[in-house]
């Protein structure tokens, strides 16, 4: 079996992430493909937890007349319906998974308590945290910052839609330089909006290295945690 260059990663997707070419709810071959390389990592010998976004749902621009709270917790329940289809797709294919939830949903999940996500982590289970940090005003860039620090994570692997982190956004300027590698300070300095400012600086803070790649390519996830370049790193 490899060596792995990260034994307990974090991953965060963008709940986007499992629409898509639909672009809006869960696309089941694009799940199934994401859980098989989640697959890869346990049969690896990783601990995997993994923190969704539930922008494919909810995103709080489109309550921009909405109370900012209520806003809020409806994306939460967003995150939760996103982890409910990641446990299901991954014990669909054979991998204990455990949905923890920072809001009290006791039918649904259970509550987050680190040491028994720690213990399930230690079992050879995917932790999936769901409703965020269970706070208005706090976004899954911060929840998987923070669940990361908790579980002393090794690094997050956050899936984005381009390949990596760029000066400026490719989509629009074409000229827009790639890094390979690049500061916690410097994303916070040129406001690369890699994950928001509050999470970023958590990460910066604790030393947790993020390795930023394309989800449109999953096996980017076994080559980062192989310590394959892929993507960006920052350290």
């Amino acid at each position: 079996m490899p060596e792995l260059k990260y034994k307990r990663v974090l991953v965060k997707l963008s709940g986007e992430a499992l629409a898509g070419d639909i672009k809006h709810g869960i696309d089941a071959e694009t799940i199934g493909k994401i859980c098989d390389k989640i697959k890869e990592l346990i049969t690896l010998g990783a601990q995997v937890a993994i923190v969704v976004g539930g922008g494919n749902f909810w995103r709080g621009k489109y309550g921009h007349q909405m109370e900012r709270t209520t806003s809020d917790y409806m994306g939460m329940l967003a995150t939760c319906m996103n982890g409910l289809a990641l446990q299901d797709a991954l014990e669909t294919r054979g991998v204990y998974a455990r949905l923890l939830t920072a809001i009290d949903m006791k039918e649904i999940g259970e509550p987050f308590i680190q040491r028994k996500a720690i213990k399930h982590l230690e079992k050879g289970r995917v932790v999936i945290f769901s409703c965020g940090t269970g706070h208005p005003y706090f976004t899954t860039d911060t929840a998987a910052a923070l669940r990361a620090v908790e579980i002393n994570a090794e690094a997050i692997l956050v899936g984005k839609t381009i390949d990596g982190v760029y000066s400026d956004d490719p989509k629009i300027n074409q000229n827009a330089i790639k890094y390979d590698k690049i500061s916690y300070l410097e994303v916070l300095k040129q406001d690369l909006k890699v994950m928001d400012s509050t999470a970023t600086a958590l990460c910066r803070d604790n030393q947790v290295p993020l390795v930023v790649f394309g989800i449109n390519e999953p096996d980017n996830m076994v080559k980062a945690i192989l310590g394959e370049n892929v993507g960006t790193i920052i350290e």
